[in-house]
Protein backbone atom coordinates (compact mmCIF):
# COMPACT_ATOMS: atom_id res chain seq x y z
CA UNK A 1 0.00 0.00 0.00
CA UNK A 2 1.33 3.44 -0.96
CA UNK A 3 1.44 6.16 1.65
CA UNK A 4 1.77 9.91 0.96
CA UNK A 5 5.24 9.89 2.60
CA UNK A 6 6.43 7.14 0.28
CA UNK A 7 5.15 9.02 -2.76
CA UNK A 8 6.97 12.15 -1.66
CA UNK A 9 10.19 10.22 -1.23
CA UNK A 10 9.88 8.65 -4.69
CA UNK A 11 9.12 12.04 -6.23
CA UNK A 12 12.23 13.51 -4.58
CA UNK A 13 14.41 10.68 -5.87
CA UNK A 14 13.01 11.13 -9.37
CA UNK A 15 13.67 14.88 -9.16
CA UNK A 16 17.31 14.33 -8.20
CA UNK A 17 17.73 11.89 -11.06
CA UNK A 18 16.27 14.38 -13.53
CA UNK A 19 18.61 17.13 -12.31
CA UNK A 20 21.59 14.91 -12.99
CA UNK A 21 20.31 14.13 -16.46
CA UNK A 22 19.94 17.81 -17.41
CA UNK A 23 23.57 18.67 -16.65
CA UNK A 24 22.97 20.15 -13.19
CA UNK A 25 26.24 20.55 -11.28
CA UNK A 26 26.25 21.35 -7.57
CA UNK A 27 27.81 24.71 -6.82
CA UNK A 28 30.69 23.41 -4.72
CA UNK A 29 31.27 20.20 -6.67
CA UNK A 30 34.58 19.76 -8.47
CA UNK A 31 34.42 22.04 -11.49
CA UNK A 32 31.40 23.93 -10.13
CA UNK A 33 31.26 27.72 -10.07
CA UNK A 34 31.92 27.74 -6.32
CA UNK A 35 35.22 25.93 -6.74
CA UNK A 36 36.18 28.22 -9.63
CA UNK A 37 35.80 31.35 -7.49
CA UNK A 38 37.37 30.12 -4.25
CA UNK A 39 40.58 32.09 -3.74
CA UNK A 40 40.31 33.54 -7.26
CA UNK A 41 38.69 36.94 -6.62
CA UNK A 42 40.56 40.06 -5.54
CA UNK A 43 38.03 42.43 -4.02
CA UNK A 44 38.79 46.15 -4.35
CA UNK A 45 40.32 47.83 -1.31
CA UNK A 46 37.84 49.26 1.21
CA UNK A 47 37.43 53.01 1.61
CA UNK A 48 34.77 53.24 4.34
CA UNK A 49 33.80 51.24 7.44
CA UNK A 50 30.87 49.82 5.45
CA UNK A 51 33.31 48.70 2.76
CA UNK A 52 35.38 46.92 5.44
CA UNK A 53 32.36 44.90 6.57
CA UNK A 54 31.55 44.10 2.92
CA UNK A 55 35.15 43.00 2.22
CA UNK A 56 35.26 40.88 5.38
CA UNK A 57 32.14 38.97 4.30
CA UNK A 58 33.35 38.58 0.72
CA UNK A 59 36.60 37.09 2.05
CA UNK A 60 34.65 34.72 4.31
CA UNK A 61 32.60 33.50 1.35
CA UNK A 62 35.23 33.46 -1.42
CA UNK A 63 38.40 32.96 0.58
CA UNK A 64 41.51 35.13 0.48
CA UNK A 65 42.79 35.97 -2.99
CA UNK A 66 45.66 33.49 -3.20
CA UNK A 67 46.09 33.56 -6.97
CA UNK A 68 43.45 36.02 -8.11
CA UNK A 69 42.12 35.47 -11.59
CA UNK A 70 39.32 38.03 -11.23
CA UNK A 71 39.01 41.59 -9.91
CA UNK A 72 35.83 42.68 -8.19
CA UNK A 73 35.04 46.38 -8.19
CA UNK A 74 32.07 47.52 -6.12
CA UNK A 75 30.33 50.63 -4.86
CA UNK A 76 28.12 50.63 -1.79
CA UNK A 77 25.41 53.24 -1.35
CA UNK A 78 23.52 53.41 1.91
CA UNK A 79 20.64 55.83 2.51
CA UNK A 80 19.30 56.49 6.00
CA UNK A 81 15.52 56.87 6.02
CA UNK A 82 13.38 57.73 9.09
CA UNK A 83 10.78 55.01 9.67
CA UNK A 84 9.00 55.57 12.98
CA UNK A 85 8.22 59.14 13.95
CA UNK A 86 6.31 60.07 17.10
CA UNK A 87 3.61 62.77 17.17
CA UNK A 88 6.28 65.01 18.72
CA UNK A 89 8.39 64.61 15.52
CA UNK A 90 10.99 62.40 17.19
CA UNK A 91 12.37 59.61 15.02
CA UNK A 92 12.57 56.33 16.95
CA UNK A 93 13.59 53.99 14.13
CA UNK A 94 15.68 54.33 10.99
CA UNK A 95 15.90 52.14 7.93
CA UNK A 96 19.18 51.77 6.07
CA UNK A 97 18.48 51.14 2.38
CA UNK A 98 21.58 49.85 0.64
CA UNK A 99 22.71 48.94 -2.83
CA UNK A 100 25.92 47.37 -4.06
CA UNK A 101 26.90 47.83 -7.70
CA UNK A 102 29.56 45.33 -8.72
CA UNK A 103 31.65 44.30 -11.69
CA UNK A 104 33.75 41.15 -11.90
CA UNK A 105 36.47 41.32 -14.56
CA UNK A 106 38.93 38.74 -15.80
CA UNK A 107 42.45 39.97 -14.95
CA UNK A 108 44.04 38.46 -18.06
CA UNK A 109 41.57 39.65 -20.69
CA UNK A 110 40.06 42.68 -18.95
CA UNK A 111 36.60 41.54 -20.00
CA UNK A 112 33.63 41.87 -17.69
CA UNK A 113 32.51 38.44 -16.50
CA UNK A 114 29.57 39.62 -14.40
CA UNK A 115 28.11 42.92 -13.34
CA UNK A 116 24.98 44.18 -11.72
CA UNK A 117 23.45 45.69 -8.64
CA UNK A 118 21.85 44.19 -5.55
CA UNK A 119 19.87 45.84 -2.80
CA UNK A 120 18.67 45.18 0.71
CA UNK A 121 17.79 46.99 3.91
CA UNK A 122 18.30 46.86 7.66
CA UNK A 123 16.90 48.98 10.43
CA UNK A 124 17.73 50.06 13.95
CA UNK A 125 16.10 51.75 16.90
CA UNK A 126 17.09 55.11 18.33
CA UNK A 127 15.41 54.53 21.68
CA UNK A 128 18.00 54.37 24.45
CA UNK A 129 21.27 55.98 25.32
CA UNK A 130 23.58 57.58 22.79
CA UNK A 131 25.96 54.64 23.12
CA UNK A 132 23.17 52.11 22.56
CA UNK A 133 21.86 54.02 19.55
CA UNK A 134 25.33 54.32 18.01
CA UNK A 135 25.96 50.61 18.56
CA UNK A 136 22.58 49.73 17.04
CA UNK A 137 23.31 51.83 13.95
CA UNK A 138 26.74 50.26 13.48
CA UNK A 139 25.26 46.78 13.87
CA UNK A 140 22.60 47.58 11.26
CA UNK A 141 25.28 48.86 8.87
CA UNK A 142 27.35 45.70 9.38
CA UNK A 143 24.31 43.47 8.83
CA UNK A 144 23.44 45.38 5.67
CA UNK A 145 26.98 45.05 4.30
CA UNK A 146 26.89 41.29 4.97
CA UNK A 147 23.52 40.92 3.23
CA UNK A 148 24.76 42.84 0.21
CA UNK A 149 27.98 40.79 0.05
CA UNK A 150 26.00 37.54 0.25
CA UNK A 151 23.78 38.65 -2.64
CA UNK A 152 26.80 39.63 -4.74
CA UNK A 153 28.43 36.23 -4.14
CA UNK A 154 25.21 34.47 -5.11
CA UNK A 155 25.04 36.48 -8.33
CA UNK A 156 28.71 35.72 -9.09
CA UNK A 157 28.13 32.00 -8.61
CA UNK A 158 25.13 32.16 -10.93
CA UNK A 159 27.04 34.12 -13.59
CA UNK A 160 29.90 31.62 -13.92
CA UNK A 161 28.92 28.44 -15.74
CA UNK A 162 30.32 25.16 -14.47
CA UNK A 163 33.12 23.68 -16.56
Amino acid sequence: MWSPDRRSALAAIAGVALLGACGFTPLHAPGGAGARLLGQVRVADPRTPDDHAFLRRMTERLGPDQAARYDLAYALRIAVVPQAITPDAVTTRYSLNGTAAYALTDRTTGQAVAQGEVSSFASHSTVGTVIATTAAEQDARDRLAVMLADQVVTRLYAALPAR
